[in-house]
């Protein structure tokens, strides 16, 4: 609250902020109810390609069913842990590995970005090359990652199969950051520059001053995205290699009970979601830290 008793403007649209995914939540859980009572048991079929679901209760569950099921235990043994413990570990086994990957990413991002826009040959030579980097397919990429991290010992060191999934993580993630910081390093005015020239700043100097806290709209939206890059990378390479431990293995593993249990599928596509809204919270914060320097987000 203000001093003058009336809510800040930032705290008005913080809230509308959450009211509007509050609101959207809801509406997916209306709409997904709703295919489910008045669509076609056998989906939509247009020219042989099925367009929309099939509305059984193994192929569409209720979402009670989904929810109930994270209360109950992952198997049938007296020892299995409820199903929201596994997936909680699961979740932090792969945001564990997911952040490494971002921070990683994020170093790499900012260093290419850093070089690219001190030297204009190197930013015709790199930037093709990052752009082009994006269009490898990431299921082939991570068995070679692997393959190849495996060939790798240095003394009592031993490439784990984690790090390459970290790593894989950190090829999706410093995409945007150098790209992202790129555009926010080269948005200072000219006549910024050119005052800074006329004052005989040098170049690190004008970075610090001028084109550092010029970035900070730009650089914003890139570290969320590479944070959803970073956690859909991890995912998605624990599949690929079979690493154990992490939302990825688990959802292979849990799709193969979905003909008996339905709603046991659903319960690591939960924490998939959570661990993306936890990283996304997670750049928020730094956001909120560089409060000062943000005049209005540009996306990457």
């Amino acid at each position: 609250m203000s001093r003058s008793g009336r809510e800040s403007p930032h705290g008005s649209k913080t809230g509308q902020r959450f009211a509007l995914g509050a609101l959207g939540i809801l509406a997916l859980a209306a709409l997904w109810e709703l295919y489910k009572f008045a669509g076609p048991a056998n989906g939509v079929v247009v020219g042989g390609i099925t367009i929309l679901p099939r509305t059984s209760d193994l192929a569409m569950p209720h979402l009670w069913t989904m929810f109930t099921r994270i209360f109950e235990p992952v198997t049938g043994a007296s020892t299995a842990l409820p199903m929201w413990l596994a997936v909680l570990q699961a979740c932090l086994f792969t945001l564990g590995i997911a952040a490494v990957g971002w921070l990683v990413g994020v170093t790499v991002g900012l260093a290419l970005a850093l070089v690219m826009q001190r030297f204009r040959l190197a930013e015709a030579g790199i930037l093709p090359w990052v752009i082009l980097s994006q269009t490898v397919p990431l299921i082939a990429l991570a068995p070679l990652v692997r393959r190849w991290g495996a060939q790798i010992h240095v003394g009592e060191f031993t490439w784990e199969n984690w790090m390459s999934v970290a790593l894989i993580a950190s090829y999706l993630a410093f995409f945007p950051v150098s790209v992202g910081a790129l555009r926010g390093l080269n948005a200072p005015e000219q006549a910024h520059e050119d005052l800074m020239h006329c004052y005989s700043v040098g170049w690190w100097k004008t970075l610090w001053r001028l084109r550092l806290p010029a970035s900070i709209g730009y650089l914003l939206p890139a570290l969320r995205l590479a944070a959803a890059s970073a956690v859909i990378g991890t995912v998605v390479a624990e599949v690929s290699i079979g690493l154990r431990g992490g939302l990825g293995r688990m959802i292979v593993e849990f799709a193969g009970a979905a003909g008996s249990d339905p709603g046991k599928p659903w319960a690591p596509i939960f924490g998939s979601i959570l661990v993306g809204l936890v990283a996304a919270a997670f750049v928020a914060l730094i956001g909120l830290f560089l409060g000062r320097f943000r005049r209005g987000e540009v996306a990457a």
